[in-house]
Parts: C-alpha cells; sequence; structure tokens
C-alpha cells in the first residue's frame, strides 16, 4: 500500500519569501535586488544547518523563473513554481556539492551553461555544500562564475565557508543566515501544531526550540518525533525524557546553588539528574546559556546582577564562573567518568567565581593606598 506521508520539515518547507523565518535581511535584499532589476550572476549563502540556505535559494530560483518573472511576490500555484518546488523543473538544477565534487562533473556544468534555458528566463544552478568541491573543480568553476552567460545564476549553499575558495567568494553575493531565535521557532512550530492538529503546551515547545540550537528544519524534525512518540498531546515532561533534558526550573535551581557556593546543593542536583537519565553534557550547555544571560543582565545595571538568584554578583564573578565551565566542557564530552567530570566542572566554577583577578587587587590596593593619611611618611620626609 503506498502512503503519502511527508515528514513535517519537508512538508512544511518555506515557499515563498514571507515563508522564512529568521532572516529578514537576506529575504529583503533579494526582494529588493529583484524589484529593481539588480539581480547578480552569484549568490553564496551561508549559515549553521536548518537555517534556510536551500529552501531560500530555491524561493529566489521561483522568483526569478515564475510566468511573467522576475518578481519577489510571485504565485506557488504557477506551474512554474509548482515544477522547481517538486525538482522537475527544467532549468533549476540542484546539484549536492558533497557528490559531485569533481573536476569532470564541474566541466559538464561548463558546457551545459552556454546553452539557452528551455522552460524559463534564466538557468539556475543550486549547488549545496558547495565547500565539498575539490580545489580542481574550483579552479575548472572560476571562469564561467566570473563571466557567465546573461541567462545563468549561480546560488552556492555552506555551511562552512572556510573551505570554500578566496576567489570564488570574491565572484558572489555573500548573505550569512543566522541562528534562528528560539521565539521565531516557538512561533512557527504553534503555527504547524494548529494547522496538524497537535495539542503542545508552551513549555513542551520551549523545549523542542532549546534542543534545535537554532536550526528550523531541527526543531520540526524534534517535533515529528514527539508526535509519533506522544500523539496528539505533547507535554514538556514527554520532550524531556525523550531527549533527557533538564527542566528549565531545575537548571535555574542549579544555577542558582552555583551562585549561593552551596556545595552540597550542587551534588544532591547533580545525582537526581543522573539518576533520572537525564544527557549531563546538554546540562553543561544549558547552564552555560543561564549564566550568560546573567553575565549580559550584570552589564546592562552597570557591573552586579542578581539574575542566577543566588545573591549578587559583580560581571567579574559571571566571568570567571562562564570560563569555569567552558573550560570544563571537554573533560565532561570526552572524559570516561562523565558524571564526576561533570561535578568538578561546577565545583571548579564555583570557586574561580569566587577567586579574584591580581590585577582587581592591585587596583583596589593602590585606591586604598591613595586614601590612607600620608602625615607619618611627610613628617619623617621634614625630619630628614
Amino acid at each position: 500500500m503506498s502512503t503519502t506521508y511527508q515528514v513535517i520539515a519537508r512538508k512544511w518547507r518555506p515557499q515563498t519569501f514571507d515563508d522564512v523565518v529568521g532572516q529578514d535581511h537576506v529575504v529583503r535584499t533579494l526582494k529588493n535586488a529583484i524589484s529593481r532589476g539588480r539581480i547578480a550572476h552569484a549568490y553564496l549563502f551561508v549559515g549553521p544547518r536548518g537555517t534556510g540556505k536551500t529552501s531560500t535559494a530555491r524561493i529566489f530560483a521561483k522568483a526569478l523563473n515564475c510566468t511573467g518573472g522576475p518578481n519577489a511576490d510571485f504565485d506557488v500555484n504557477d506551474p512554474a513554481c509548482v515544477a522547481i518546488a517538486e525538482g522537475s523543473h527544467l532549468d533549476v538544477i540542484e546539484i549536492d556539492g558533497a557528490s559531485n565534487n569533481g573536476v569532470d562533473q564541474v566541466r559538464d556544468l561548463r558546457d551545459t551553461v552556454r546553452y539557452a534555458p528551455a522552460q524559463g528566463k534564466f538557468k539556475v544552478y543550486i549547488i549545496d555544500e558547495v565547500h565539498m568541491l575539490s580545489a580542481q573543480a574550483f579552479n575548472a568553476l572560476l571562469k564561467t562564475l566570473e563571466e557567465p552567460p546573461a541567462h545563468v545564476k549561480f546560488v552556492f549553499a555552506t555551511t562552512d565557508p572556510q573551505k570554500v575558495l578566496p576567489t570564488i567568494i570574491s565572484r558572489c553575493q555573500r548573505f550569512d543566515l543566522k541562528p534562528i531565535p528560539n521565539e521565531l521557532i516557538v512561533g512557527r512550530l504553534k503555527k504547524i501544531a494548529a494547522e496538524e492538529k497537535i495539542k503542545v503546551t508552551d513549555a513542551a515547545l520551549a523545549c523542542i526550540a532549546r534542543l534545535a540550537d537554532g536550526g528550523m528544519r531541527d526543531a520540526q524534525s524534534i517535533f515529528d518525533q514527539m508526535i509519533s512518540f506522544c500523539g496528539a498531546e505533547i507535554s514538556e515532561p514527554d520532550v524531556l525524557d525523550v531527549y533527557g533534558l533538564v527542566a528549565a526550573d531545575k537548571i535555574a535551581e542549579l544555577a542558582a546553588a552555583l551562585a549561593a557556593g552551596d556545595h552540597q546543593k550542587i551534588v544532591a542536583l547533580v545525582d537526581d539528574c543522573d539518576a533520572a537519565g537525564r544527557d549531563l553534557v546538554r546540562l553543561l550547555i544549558d547552564l552555560q546559556a543561564v549564566v550568560r544571560g546573567a553575565l549580559l543582565d550584570a552589564i546592562a545595571k552597570g557591573g552586579r546582577s542578581e539574575a542566577l538568584g543566588g545573591g549578587p554578583m559583580t560581571t567579574e564573578q559571571i566571568t570567571r564562573m562562564l570560563d569555569g565551565l567552558r573550560e570544563g566542557e571537554g573533560s565532561v564530552k570526552l572524559g570516561l567518568a562523565e558524571k564526576i567530570n561533570f561535578e568538578v566542572t561546577l565545583l571548579k566554577a564555583v570557586e574561580a567565581s569566587r577567586a579574584r583577578a591580581i590585577d582587581s587587587l592591585i587596583k583596589e590596593l593602590a585606591a586604598l593606598a591613595d586614601e590612607a593619611p600620608t602625615g607619618a611618611g611627610d613628617g619623617e620626609k621634614k625630619k630628614g
């Protein structure tokens, strides 16, 4: 029996510029370029996974090759746009850079760009993971990329721009796509849940967004998995159990224990999390995010914050705590005794936050020395 089921990440893939979430700077620039007739011959989309690089490239291809285009506000039901969305349009060629990374494939591409478009106004080449091309393949592409025929547009996408030759980058307009903020991910998931008739709590959506690390596709895949696990109702404990996350209130409790220097409570909380099978590496990352929030709060308030809940802390103390948590990340991830390494990392971070920087001590001593009475010293000078 054939099935027509589509995973949420594919079903809810952005189809128009207005569907793209969290990349307003990219969308605005591309729409302006199309409306003003300033369409470049090559674009490079850079950003973490799941932030919309390939989806934006396809939408751009639709805007270029829609009926009566180029038009940024195209109709998604236009036959040309439908064909591009389905991958059957003759003039929009998607190439996987990882699989077609040899010089021979690029030479074939270089030969085909000369032919006029068969259906649309432009031939659009979308090369995903372009950093996977070999050096020889890049060099074979250079001349074509510098002076392509007027009917050809290149759109490259990569998660690793450092591996792309500078000579390629200099021939492209570069767009950096950012990790998507959690609140935008939650908003998008709420819309999907309403359409899919899934009942999900705000706390559960916040957990999914936290897990996604700024990637909309990751968030949608996690949401899909949670639907398979829970059915039509999803709550925060379900997400915590499936992915080994620690609840936000427990993270806040641990952060407060760190700020208060309560060693016993720190060890007890770690015991609870470990016994419940929680992911300690993930807990460390989440804890760093909470401490960073307190650091920003301290900076905004002139050098002191009570955001961690364990008493007032200075910017220096919070910075040292965050540095201690960051330094222990490697040992928690790669060490054999994860729980022990995690406990040691937390206790070291507490001690680091209570230590004083030598330069700040020198400044304080100098200030005290300036304020101290100098009568005795002046008398000795007069006597001498």
